[in-house]
């Protein structure tokens, strides 16, 4: 009967305690659009944020088709996170259709001055449509230089104090950690590829001109393959590009068995190799590192 007593006599204690206990924080909720951004944002944001992605990786995000669940996605968010200079297109419809009116946008590109597309772009006689990319603001692959993914980070990290002021420490700890490890890369890019200076090279997607251009290379043209057959004055048209730019590798993307890349690259006695434009891969922010270090590799390599 005491024990009892004694029980029933702390109840109302208890509840007191209990209700003095306040709820957890609700975390800010960030959108990304596409995984460079995301990658960028997730290392910013730690897990101060619930930070989600609109476009899966792998999907093409030049010509991406929102869907109502990234209208929803934005509609209950705090912050959206875009690469800008023009790049996701299917944003402005959809951030107006989400009605968002408290939405904060960080373009993490402001500030940087783009690049024009590439020139000359040499096109095969059945070019792909659907892979020319009208970029009116300038290139916008700006995150494969490592100098300029610090810029986006840094951006991305005032856009989040900004938005969500009580985590500051938190975001300028992860943001100065990740850019460390920037400047390692750019380090390690600078010391390999200054043994061989104005390398150039051909790609079939205009992606890498502001990595070209940092690390003191040729990207001259862009040439696009078709996909079915090879006709006689494609292969002209490679050739000539070729000989005229004294091109010393064909590059393609990782994931893509082209047997008449590989054949072209054959008779021009080049190498085929990959560069990564990083719109694929895993969703962990330290693969940036990965991915991009294979892509320093691969320009070694084909430099030589």
């Amino acid at each position: 009967m005491l024990s009892i007593a004694t029980g029933c006599n702390q109840s109302p204690a208890n509840q007191q305690a209990a209700s003095n206990v306040s709820p957890p924080a609700k975390k800010t909720k960030v959108v990304t659009t596409f995984l460079p951004i995301y990658w960028f944002t997730k290392a910013v944001a730690g897990d101060a944020a619930e930070v989600d992605i609109l476009v899966p990786p792998g999907t093409e995000v030049h010509e991406y088709q929102a869907k109502p669940e990234n209208i929803q996605a934005i509609a209950t968010a705090n912050v959206l996170v875009k690469n800008g200079l023009g790049l996701e297109e299917f944003l402005e419809e959809t951030v107006k259709n989400a009605q968002n009116p408290k939405l904060t946008v960080i373009d993490a590109s402001k500030g940087i001055k783009p690049l024009a597309e590439i020139s000359p772009i040499v096109s095969t006689a059945k070019e792909e449509k659907d892979h020319d990319h009208e970029h009116t603001e300038g290139n916008p692959h700006v995150w494969l230089d490592p100098v300029l993914a610090k810029q986006q980070i840094t951006t991305i990290r005032d856009g989040l104090i900004a938005a969500d002021p009580k985590n500051k420490a938190t975001y300028e700890a992860n943001a100065t950690a990740y850019i460390q490890k920037l400047d390692s890369l750019n380090s390690e890019f600078q010391q390999t590829l200054q043994k061989n200076p104005n390398c150039t090279f051909v790609t079939f997607h205009d992606a890498f001109p502001y990595l070209a251009q940092r690390y003191k290379l040729q990207q001259v043209a862009v040439v696009e393959i078709p996909e079915d057959q090879l006709s006689p004055s494609d292969v002209q048209n490679a050739v000539n590009v070729v000989k005229k730019y004294k091109v010393k590798a064909l590059f393609s993307e990782p994931g893509i068995d082209n047997k008449l890349l590989k054949s072209l690259s054959q008779d021009l006695k080049l190498n085929l190799q990959t560069l990564d434009s990083l719109e694929n891969g895993d969703t962990e922010p330290q693969h940036y590192f990965q991915a991009m270090k294979a892509n320093l590799q691969n320009l070694a390599t084909a430099c030589k």
